[in-house]
C-alpha cells in the first residue's frame, strides 16, 4: 500500500482536471506507487493565503487518524470522517462545487487515503473517479456533500446514520430531492427506526421517493424554513480561530435552525407508506 507523497503541500489549492490527469498513473490506481508531489505542486492554482481554512495539516491529521482507527473496517470511516471533514473545511456550497479543490485534496494531500479507502478487493484497483470524478463518487467530495445534505442544523448525528449505509451514499446522494431538508431527515429517520435496512430496500425507496417527487411537491405539504445566510457566514469566519475537531465527540455545524419537526414527521409517515409498494428486488407485495 502506498504512503503519502514525499512532498505534501502546506495549503490546499485548486487542481484542474487536465492538470490532474498525468498523475492518475497505473501505479497510483493499483496502490503500488505514488507521485513525489513536487511536479504536481507546479500545476496548481493557489488559494488566498489569509484564509485559515486552506491549511492542510488539520485535514491530513484527520485522514491519518481515520486510517488508524478503522484499519479493519474501512467503510466505517465514512461515518466518522464526513462530519469532521465538513466541520474542518467550513466551505460554502459554491466553494464545495469546485471540483478542483477535491482534485487537489485527493491527489496532492491524501492519495494514500483514497487508495486505503477505495482499493477494490476484487480488481485490486481504485476507480479514477475516486480521485477525480463526480461529487457523489469522488472520495472526499461525497463525504462533504453527505454531511451538508444530511446535517440537521448544527447536528451531525443524522450524517453518521446516513454515511453508515453505503447504499444510501451510492444511490440516494445523487438524487435532487435531498436538497429538501425535511426529506433528508425523514429518510434518516426511516433508517434509524429500522423501517428500511437493506441495500435493496434503500435503493427501492430512493427510486420511489424520486418518482413521487415528480408529481408531489414535498415542500408544499412539508415546508422547510428558510435558512439565515448570516449564520453560515459567521460559522465560516470562526474557522480562523476554531480548534481542531474532536476525535471522540461530534463537532457542531453552523448555528442554523433544524428542519421543522412537523414536516419531518409528516414525510416520515408518507415515505413509510410509499415504501410498502416500493420496487424492492426480491420482495413480494401482498394484495
Amino acid at each position: 500500500m502506498i504512503t503519502q507523497p514525499h512532498h505534501v503541500p502546506e495549503r490546499l489549492a485548486l487542481l484542474s482536471g487536465s492538470a490532474a490527469d498525468p498523475f492518475l498513473t497505473e501505479g497510483l490506481l493499483t496502490g503500488e506507487q505514488v507521485h513525489s508531489g513536487i511536479d504536481l505542486a507546479k500545476v496548481v492554482e493557489p488559494l488566498p493565503d489569509d484564509d485559515a481554512r486552506w491549511w492542510v495539516e488539520p485535514v491530513r491529521s484527520l485522514v491519518d487518524d481515520a486510517m488508524f482507527a478503522f484499519e479493519n473496517e474501512r467503510t466505517r470511516a465514512d461515518a466518522w470522517l464526513a462530519p469532521r471533514l465538513h466541520a474542518t473545511l467550513r466551505l460554502t456550497r459554491q466553494e464545495a462545487a469546485d471540483s478542483r479543490l477535491w482534485n487537489h485534496l485527493a491527489l496532492a494531500v491524501a492519495p494514500d487515503y483514497v487508495v486505503w479507502r477505495h482499493l477494490s478487493d476484487s480488481s485490486r484497483r481504485v476507480a479514477a473517479a475516486r480521485f477525480q470524478g463526480p461529487a457523489d463518487r469522488q472520495c472526499f467530495s461525497r463525504l462533504w456533500w453527505a454531511a451538508e445534505l444530511f446535517r440537521n442544523g448544527p447536528d451531525y448525528g443524522p450524517v453518521e446514520v446516513a454515511c453508515g449505509n453505503q447504499d444510501l451514499i451510492h444511490t440516494v446522494l445523487r438524487m435532487d430531492f435531498l436538497d429538501h431538508r425535511p426529506t433528508a431527515q425523514a429518510l434518516v429517520r426511516l433508517l434509524k427506526n429500522g423501517k428500511v435496512t437493506t441495500g435493496r430496500e434503500i435503493n427501492g425507496l430512493g427510486v420511489t421517493i424520486n418518482a413521487a417527487g415528480a408529481t408531489v411537491i414535498y415542500d408544499a405539504f412539508a415546508p422547510d424554513e428558510p435558512r439565515d445566510p448570516d449564520r453560515l457566514r459567521d460559522w465560516i469566519e470562526e474557522a480562523q480561530t476554531a480548534p481542531p475537531v474532536s476525535r471522540h465527540v461530534l463537532p457542531e455545524g453552523p448555528d442554523e435552525d433544524p428542519a421543522p419537526e412537523d414536516s419531518v414527521a409528516e414525510l416520515t409517515e408518507y415515505f413509510a407508506e410509499l415504501f410498502e409498494t416500493a420496487p424492492v428486488r426480491g420482495r413480494k407485495i401482498e394484495d
